[in-house]
C-alpha cells in the first residue's frame, strides 16, 4: 500500500508575486523566526557539539546542513504548496546525540541518521507514519523529551553559579521582557537575552581572543557512516519518534491552528529526503518545527504567511553557507553564554513537555520514562532514552491498561 502525495498548489506564486507579497511585516516576522533558530537552537547544537568533542569543522558542517539544506527544502516546499512549511531540524534528536556520543563514535551516529531518514521515507511513502507510532502514547514520548531537556534548564543554574555577570544579565533580561507582553512583542526575550549577554561578555572581556575570524564560506565535512547494531538499536526509533511524533506533531498542530492545511505525506517524505542530505554532511534529521512555524504565522494576513516563510528560508540558506563564521563567533563566546541561551530557549518546551507528560493519562508510565531517561545509564551499550520509552510502555501496559483502551 502506498500513500498518495498531495498535489502541488495550482496557485504557486511567481517571482513577481513573491516580491509583491514580501512587505515590512513579512520581512520583520521572517527575520524574527530566523533569529529564533539562529540563537537558542543553534546554541543547543554548539553545546552538544562541544560536550561531545566535535571539531569546529564538524560543527560548521552540521550547522550548514540544518540551516542551508533545510532552508532550501523549506523554500521549495513553501513555494510548491503556498503554505508556510518550516522544515528545519529535530532539536530533541540533537540533544539525543549527546549521551549517544559518550559511548558511540560519530560515524556510528551518522549511520543512525541515514537509517532513520530511510525509515521516515518508507513510513511516509506507505502512509504508515502515524499508524507505526500510534501505539506510543504522547505523554510517554514527552516524558522522554522532558528527561532529555532537563539538563538544559539545570545548565542555567550552573551558569549563574559559575559566571553570574553574563548569565545573570541574560536571565534578568529574558524574564523582564517576558513579564510585559508589549515589550516581548517588540523584542523577543531570547534575542534580548543574547544581545545583553553578548554586551556583558564583551564588557567583561569574556570572549576568547582570536577565535572569531573573518567571513568564511562553508566547506562541508563528509563523514562515512558506520552502521553498527548498537547505534541502530539505540537511536533509530527515538530519532524517528522525535521527527514524526514530537516535532512534526507540534508543527502540524501550529499550522492547523493558524488556518493552514499541511500536506502531511509530502512533509513526511521531505523530512526523509532532507534527513539523507543532512546526514551526508553530518547533521541530524529534518523535521517540521512548531516554534518557528508559530513565529512565521504570528503576524500579517494568512495568505501572505508563505512569503514570511520564504524570508526565513532565504536567511537560513545564507546563514548556513557562512556557517564557519557564525560557528566560530559563537564558540568564541564564554561557555556560560551558550549554555544559558540554550537553557532559556528550552524553558517553554520543557514546560510543555512536563505538562503533556503528567497532566492526564499514562502519567505513571510517563514518570517511569522520565526517571529512567534522567538517570542516563546505558544498558547493553544502548542509551537511556530508548530504555526510558521501553520502561514507560511496560509500566503503562501493566497498570494503566484502561488508558490504552480509552486511547484506542
Amino acid at each position: 500500500m502506498t500513500s498518495r502525495i498531495e498535489p502541488f498548489s495550482p496557485d504557486r506564486p511567481s517571482l513577481w508575486q513573491i516580491l509583491q507579497d514580501i512587505g515590512p511585516v513579512q520581512l520583520a516576522t521572517g527575520f524574527v523566526a530566523f533569529m529564533f533558530a539562529a540563537t537558542g537552537p543553534l546554541a543547543i547544537i554548539l553545546s552538544v557539539g562541544q560536550q561531545s568533542g566535535l571539531s569546529p569543522a564538524q560543527m560548521s558542517s552540521f550547522v550548514f546542513g540544518v540551516f542551508a539544506i533545510n532552508g532550501l527544502i523549506t523554500f521549495l516546499m513553501t513555494w510548491a504548496y503556498r503554505v508556510p512549511i518550516a522544515l528545519f531540524w529535530t532539536i530533541p534528536g540533537t540533544v539525543l546525540m549527546g549521551p549517544a556520543l559518550t559511548h558511540l563514535s560519530y560515524p556510528e551516529v551518522i549511520g543512525a541518521f541515514y537509517a532513520t531518514s530511510v525509515l521516515v521515507l518508507v513510513l511516509g511513502w506507505t502512509g504508515l507514519a502515524r499508524r507505526a507510532l500510534a501505539f506510543i502514547p504522547m505523554p510517554i514520548v514527552m516524558a522522554m523529551v522532558a528527561g532529555l531537556f532537563l539538563k538544559f534548564g539545570i545548565d542555567i543554574v550552573r551558569s549563574l553559579h559559575q559566571d553570574f555577570a553574563v548569565a545573570g544579565a541574560m536571565v534578568v533580561t529574558f524574564f523582564g521582557l517576558m513579564s510585559s507582553p508589549t515589550l516581548a512583542h517588540r523584542m523577543p526575550p531570547l534575542i534580548g537575552a543574547l544581545i545583553v549577554g553578548t554586551a556583558t561578555a564583551l564588557a567583561t572581556g569574556s570572549f576568547a581572543p582570536g577565535m572569531a575570524g573573518g567571513l568564511q564560506i562553508v566547506q562541508p565535512v563528509i563523514t562515512a557512516p558506520v552502521f553498527s547494531a548498537a547505534a541502530l538499536t539505540e537511536l533509530v526509533i527515538p530519532f524517528a519518534i522525535t521527527i514524526l511524533l514530537v516535532q512534526n506533531g507540534q508543527g502540524l498542530a501550529v499550522m492547523s491552528q493558524s488556518g493552514h492545511k499541511a500536506p502531511v505525506t509530502a512533509v513526511t517524505l521531505a523530512c526523509g529526503i532532507g534527513g539523507l542530505a543532512n546526514a551526508l554532511v553530518g547533521a541530524v534529521g529534518t523535521a517540521l518545527t512548531g516554534p518557528t512555524a508559530g513565529l512565521i504565522t504570528s503576524a500579517g494576513p494568512r495568505e501572505k504567511h508563505y512569503a514570511t516563510a520564504m524570508v526565513t528560508a532565504a536567511l537560513a540558506i545564507l546563514f548556513g553557507l557562512m556557517a564557519p563564521t557564525f560557528t566560530q563567533l559563537m564558540l568564541s563566546a564564554p561557555k556560560s553564554l551558550i549554555l544559558t541561551l540554550g537553557g532559556l530557549a528550552m524553558l517553554r518546551v520543557l514546560l510543555g513537555s512536563f505538562t503533556t507528560a503528567f497532566k492526564g493519562p499514562f502519567s505513571f508510565g510517563a514518570m517511569t520514562c522520565f526517571v529512567v531517561t534522567v538517570a542516563d545509564l546505558p544498558l547493553f551499550n544502548i542509551g537511556a532514552a530508548f530504555w526510558g520509552l521501553v520502561a514507560g510502555l511496560a509500566v503503562s501496559g501493566l497498570i494503566e491498561r484502561a488508558d490504552f483502551h480509552r486511547a484506542a
